[in-house]
């Protein structure tokens, strides 16, 4: 079939208070790879790629990249089916206008959703959009069964994996089981992709070291942490790539397209020693020159002094944490397996390496208390004196489809609206507001305060007892350097800054699109 996969624009907060920022979509990669590899004709239209510094007022935040017209008029005439990707829910208003416009003008166009989103709400996606299939979890296998019963006209609604809205129903077929040889899947196919257009732009997860492709050694997560999607998404259940099969995806992609910087967007890269040991070997090996990053919280407990110093070795510059809270009453609600003596084994080991370390904080999580609150704030100053480079306070929302967000809609306390599903977007912003809380022990003044309470407590210690370090961050932002993610923040707001700047005049006299009302990971 000649199959045109979509990757829709996204928001921007122009008002956010971190260096979020979207990169390649590499699952819509690996689903080009396997339906290339069937021998369909493939066609992206990547809306970042196309255009990452078009930047369109919607409301009070901002569309970045192509809009849903511009992608209509590049879908070729002859196109037999419509493949649209969402990771995140707070998309949804721009995907679902996407959706609706395709549509209206290729109505016998069949249209194939997949991604976190529609796995985690299906049917309010359904619902609310003339989608003709979705593809729920892990998407290479049922991706190639549905475009090949459509290019066949045979049955798409007895195919595990999929949901689909019959008379007016929405009816879920049983999951498909999970991939476990994930050694056999093709490589993303970048080849559809303006790699180079993200990279130039900084359009990239973690830090930024030079010309970027995201790499994926592992699926799923082991852990059922309250707040995350993954259980959903993947299951329980942690699938590893061969460390062999993973440095000749990294060795190709640096010796064919020069690429030097490859962040990992595994749930749980380092779960096992044995296999973070003979990856770091098998770089090593080789002699590749290049640098890799754990930018998604990172599991502290098998990373010692041995292991750290082989991620440096073989080219690891920066990892994070995910403490989410100082609190162990807040932790074990979470369920959060981690322990401050785990947690700071792990911290000294990677400083003393000279690994870039930051850690990750989630503020107003619904159980939270003033105790709590006090021991982030203590934690994060622990974190400041034991040399972590970088802390990312937030403050919880609710991702769909979690066991914290099934408990919130069991009191009653959430509506699946777009001002729902858009709550990451504004949760950034400098401050929170009373209608995007879901604390009770605090008001959104209160919180906002404790944010910046626990941001002072981590970067006065921090400063105080290496000083150098202000230096070294204004010397680099004026370099265009990023060595962190304080440095990463500087750098995108400095670039938000020129794009707003530049859409200024345009936007005075273009009038707002109309905002439509409906996660990737947590704050």
């Amino acid at each position: 079939m000649k199959v045109t996969l979509l990757h829709p624009p996204v928001y921007i907060n122009k008002h956010g208070l971190t260096a979020l920022r979207p990169s390649l979509p590499l699952g819509l990669a690996y689903i080009a790879a396997v339906l290339r590899d069937d021998k369909h004709q493939i066609t992206v239209i990547d809306a970042l790629g196309l255009a990452p510094e078009q930047m369109v007022p919607d409301g009070d935040i901002w569309r970045l990249g192509l809009t849903p017209d511009e992608i209509i008029a590049r879908i070729p005439a002859d196109t037999q089916a419509i493949g649209i990707t969402s990771m995140w829910s707070y998309s949804w208003p721009i995907v679902r206008e996407l959706i609706q416009k395709v549509k209206a003008a290729l109505p016998q166009v069949p249209i194939v959703c997949g991604g976190e989103h529609f796995t985690a709400v299906p049917d309010l996606s359904l619902l609310q959009a003339p989608i003709d299939y979705i593809v729920m979890g892990e998407g290479e296998e049922t991706a190639v069964a549905v475009f090949r019963a459509l290019e066949l006209a045979g049955d798409v609604t007895g195919i595990p994996g999929v949901a689909y809205k019959k008379d007016g129903q929405v009816h879920k077929n049983p999951r498909r089981d999970r991939i476990r040889n994930i050694d056999e899947l093709p490589w993303p196919a970048w080849e559809h992709f303006d790699v180079d257009a993200y990279s130039s732009n900084r359009l990239v997860s973690g830090i930024y070291y030079g010309k970027t492709v995201p790499i994926l050694a592992t699926r799923g997560c082991p852990y059922q942490c309250t707040y995350c999607s993954s259980p959903n998404m993947w299951t329980t259940r942690w699938f590893a790539r061969s460390p062999k099969d993973v440095a000749d995806e990294i060795q190709h992609y640096h010796t064919q397209r020069g690429a030097e910087n490859f962040p990992f967007q595994d749930l749980t890269a380092i779960l096992k020693r044995e296999w973070v040991v003979d990856f770091c070997r098998e770089i090593e090996t080789r002699g590749l020159k290049i640098t890799w990053q754990l930018p998604a919280g990172t599991r502290s407990e098998i990373i010692d002094e041995e292991v750290a110093r082989l991620l440096v070795r073989s080219g690891c510059k920066s990892l994070n944490f995910a403490p989410e809270s100082g609190s162990e009453r807040t932790r074990a609600h979470m369920k959060k397996m981690l322990t401050d003596d785990k947690l700071f084994r792990a911290v000294h080991a990677s400083v003393k390496a000279g690994l870039n370390v930051g850690c990750f904080f989630v503020l107003a999580y619904p159980t939270d208390e003033p105790a709590d609150l006090k021991a982030t704030v203590r934690l994060a100053a622990r974190l400041g004196r034991a040399g972590v480079d970088d802390v990312s306070a937030g403050f919880f929302f609710p991702l769909p489809s979690t066991e914290i967000t099934r408990a919130l809609e069991k009191e009653g306390r959430i509506q699946y609206d777009d001002a729902f599903l858009k709550l990451p977007i504004y949760v950034h912003n400098k401050f929170l507001s009373e209608n995007r809380k879901f604390c009770n022990a605090f008001t959104a003044a209160q919180l906002t305060r404790w944010k910046y309470k626990v941001v002072a407590a981590f970067y006065l210690n921090s400063f105080l007892f290496r000083p150098g370090r202000v230096f070294r961050i204004l010397w680099n932002f004026l370099r265009g350097k990023e060595t962190s993610k304080m440095e990463s923040f500087l750098q995108e707001t400095l670039r938000k800054f020129r794009l707003r700047k530049k859409a200024a005049p345009e936007a005075q006299f273009a009038p707002a699109v109309a905002s439509r009302r409906v996660p990737a990971g947590h704050a």
